[in-house]
C-alpha cells in the first residue's frame, strides 16, 4: 500500500523502517499519519517479511508532538480521538520488537510514541519534554514511569521540561546515545534482536506487555512455569 505521510522499507534482513514524512511539519502526527501507521503496523504484524521494526522521522526530526492546527478545527475532535486511540494501542500492543530511532526533537505525541517502542536511541542533539501541559495537554504518565520510575515520570509530567539526550540517557529513558547515523545503530540492534527465533521474541514482547503490573508469583507462573510445562507436553507428545 502506498502512504502519504510515511513511508515504509523492508530490508532483506527482515527489518522494517517507518518513516514519519511531514518533515516540514516536524513530523507532526497528523489524523492521516495516525490513521496510516495504524493501517502499517496491523499489516507488518503478519507479515513474514518483517522481523524487528524500526520508526523514525524524516529530515532532522522525529516528531515534535500532534499537529496542532487540527485541534482548531472541532468538526475534527472525533477523529483526533478515535485515530490517537486505535494508534496508541496498536504500537503499544505490535507483537514484534520496535526500536525507535531519534534524532532532534520527540516532544508531546513524539515523546509519547517513544514510550510506546521497546528500544529509544537517540543523538547527541535529542530533546525530550511533554511541553504540551503548558497548553492543557495532559501527556501519558503511565508508559513513562514504567521506563524511568514514577518520581522522575511525575516531574517530567507536571514540569513540561524539555531533557537532552545526557538526561535521557542517565535516567533510562534511551539506552544510547549514537554517535553516528542513528538508522544504521537501529538495524545492527534489529539484527541483533533477530537472532533469536520470532516465536521466543513475540513471548517476551507479550510478557513486557502484559506483567508490567503482576505479582512476581502471578508474572513467574506465566513466564515460567508455564514455558516449561509447554515443553514437557510437547516432548510427550512427539513420544
Amino acid at each position: 500500500m502506498d502512504y502519504n505521510s510515511i513511508k515504509l522499507e523492508i530490508h532483506e534482513d527482515k527489518i522494517a523502517v517507518i518513516t514519519l514524512n511531514r518533515p516540514e511539519k516536524k513530523n507532526a502526527l497528523s489524523i492521516e499519519m495516525r490513521t496510516e501507521i495504524s493501517h502499517c503496523l496491523k499489516e507488518l504484524d503478519s507479515s513474514p517479511d518483517a522481523g524487528a521494526l524500526i520508526i523514525t522521522g524524516a529530515g532532522s526530526t522525529f516528531s515534535a508532538g500532534f499537529d496542532l492546527k487540527e485541534f482548531s478545527k472541532p468538526d475534527l475532535f472525533e477523529n483526533i480521538y478515535l485515530s490517537s486511540s486505535q494508534y496508541h494501542r496498536d504500537l503499544w500492543n505490535f507483537s514484534k520488537p520496535v526500536i525507535a530511532a531519534i534524532e532532534n526533537q520527540a516532544l508531546g505525541g513524539g515523546f509519547d510514541m517513544a514510550t510506546l517502542c521497546d528500544i529509544r536511541i537517540c543523538t547527541e542533539n535529542s530533546v525530550f519534554g511533554h511541553p504540551e501541559i503548558k497548553f492543557g495537554g495532559p501527556p501519558l504518565f503511565t508508559p513513562l514511569q514504567w521506563i524511568i520510575g514514577y518520581g522522575l515520570a511525575r516531574d517530567l509530567c507536571l514540569t513540561g521540561r524539555v531533557i537532552n539526550s545526557s538526561e535521557a540517557f542517565r535516567i533510562g529513558l534511551v539506552s544510547e546515545i549514537v554517535n553516528t547515523d542513528v538508522i544504521e545503530r537501529a538495524i545492527q540492534i534489529g539484527k541483533t534482536i533477530l537472532e533469536a527465533p520470532m516465536p521466543a521474541l513475540k513471548t517476551v514482547k507479550n510478557y513486557m506487555n502484559n506483567n508490567a503490573n503482576l505479582s512476581f508469583e502471578e508474572a513467574f507462573v506465566i513466564e515460567h512455569d508455564n514455558q516449561f510445562i509447554s515443553r514437557i507436553n510437547k516432548m510427550k507428545n512427539k513420544d
